[in-house]
């Protein structure tokens, strides 16, 4: 048992750093749709509201499934179930590279979203099995492959979409042919770790940092976190997906060069994640939360108002520090409730897309409503509902077998 105890302990880098490569597979797909919105609202003529249901189709499947997905799998796993979501993407790929009218984009990026939906629980729980001692390292290597995906959006849009139009989606088949083919040989491993198990008779449970709380206090921690959740998502969807027409209307720059400044929110939003997982394991799960929640509050507000030099400077410290907390969270709900790893990581995960999938609607509504500069003006608050993170519970360090 204690031989055991000292397997457990040890990282599977090739594994954390694999899946972290199909997770950045996985949610550069995913960018393909917003990177194609300045492309949709000239070549289909398209208006905010529609760019907004569009990302609302693709968001709302991956947040209603993945906890669904992430409690069947933590009753029965489903090794295998990874190379088929990527399928079900590659599918999603063909359609919007093809797709001539609207509702044949609705319809694509609904299988995208199905395939998002299987790949984050179960991602998730690789991580969690190729972790060993290094929980909050492995979850960031797992959560900045997504991040990093999702960055390359703007990249994605100035330089293929924009050149190539709607069929340079195509190019991405590419990216899910090889992902399926990665997430195979992930599935051979997560198969194997598991009849491993079953022969030695135990299963791998995570070690909580956690002080003993009542079902009610942890069903108040877990409501906290959907709020932070909340604030975070709606902003980083309204960067994501909408700045762009900010920067082209108030500041009159070209879609390259807007996307191109969007590109460095999400990279340095990429690096935050990838330092708030370590950081978490040296001072806290909560204290990284709290921090990732206030320093952005000045900043974002002072976004709207600032001249074109300043936009990227604030932007460094706004897309870092912002996204600090994205595998935190992850972390902190599975240790709210230990026995649940998939679950705690769909509801967590799945409530970023769902959130960022109303956020979309409600901003692109507001756009053509009050108008993009006023949009981005109440947006601006939305960090400051991060800060009941100071009521979260305190956790503590902990150490694992090794």
């Amino acid at each position: 048992m204690a031989k055991e105890k000292h397997k457990m302990g040890n990282p599977v880098y090739p594994i954390m750093f694999a899946i972290g490569v199909c997770h950045l597979f996985n949610d550069t797909l995913q960018a393909v749709i917003p990177a194609m919105f300045p492309v949709l609202e000239l070549e289909l003529g398209l208006t905010f509201t529609q760019l907004g249901l569009i990302s609302f189709a693709l968001n709302i499947v991956a947040s209603l499934l993945q906890p669904v997905v992430g409690y069947i799998s933590d009753k029965k796993p489903m090794p295998y179930a990874l190379p088929l979501g990527m399928m079900s993407s590659f599918v999603g790929m063909a359609g919007l590279a093809l797709a001539p009218q609207y509702w044949m984009i609705l319809v694509s990026v609904i299988f995208l979203g199905l395939g998002s939906a299987v790949f984050h629980p179960e991602g998730s729980r690789v991580s969690f099995m190729a972790a060993g001692s290094k929980r909050g390292l492995s979850q960031s290597i797992y959560q900045v492959g997504g991040n990093s995906g999702q960055a390359l959006a703007p990249l994605i849009s100035a330089f293929i979409l924009v050149p190539l139009g709607q069929k340079g989606a195509a190019l991405f088949l590419v990216v899910a042919a090889v992902g399926i083919f990665l997430l195979s040989k992930i599935s051979a491993w997560y198969k194997k770790q598991l009849e491993e198990e079953k022969l030695s008779n135990r299963k791998r449970t995570l070690l909580s940092s956690l002080p003993a709380l009542t079902k009610k206090q942890i069903g108040v921690a877990l409501a906290l976190l959907m709020v932070i959740i909340f604030a975070r998502s709606f902003y980083v969807t309204n960067m994501t997906n909408f700045y762009i027409f900010h920067l082209m209307k108030n500041y009159g720059m070209t879609i390259k060069e807007g996307q191109l400044i969007i590109f460095v929110f999400l990279a340095l939003g990429a690096v935050g994640t990838l330092f708030g997982g370590p950081m978490a394991d040296r001072m806290g799960r909560r204290n990284v939360i709290i921090l990732s929640m206030a320093v952005p509050i000045p900043l974002c507000l002072l976004l709207p108002y600032v001249p074109v030099w300043a936009i990227i400077l604030l932007l460094i410290a706004i897309g870092f520090f912002i996204m600090l907390s994205f595998s935190v969270t992850v972390v902190y709900a599975q240790e709210l409730v230990p026995s649940k790893i998939g679950t705690m990581a769909g509801l967590t995960v799945g409530l970023a897309f769902g959130m960022g999938a109303i956020g979309a609607v409600v901003i692109g509504i507001l756009m053509d409503y009050i108008g993009v500069y006023t949009t981005m003006i109440v947006v601006s608050t939305l960090p400051i509902i991060g800060l009941v993170a100071l009521a979260l519970p305190k956790d503590r360090k902990i150490t694992m077998s090794s």
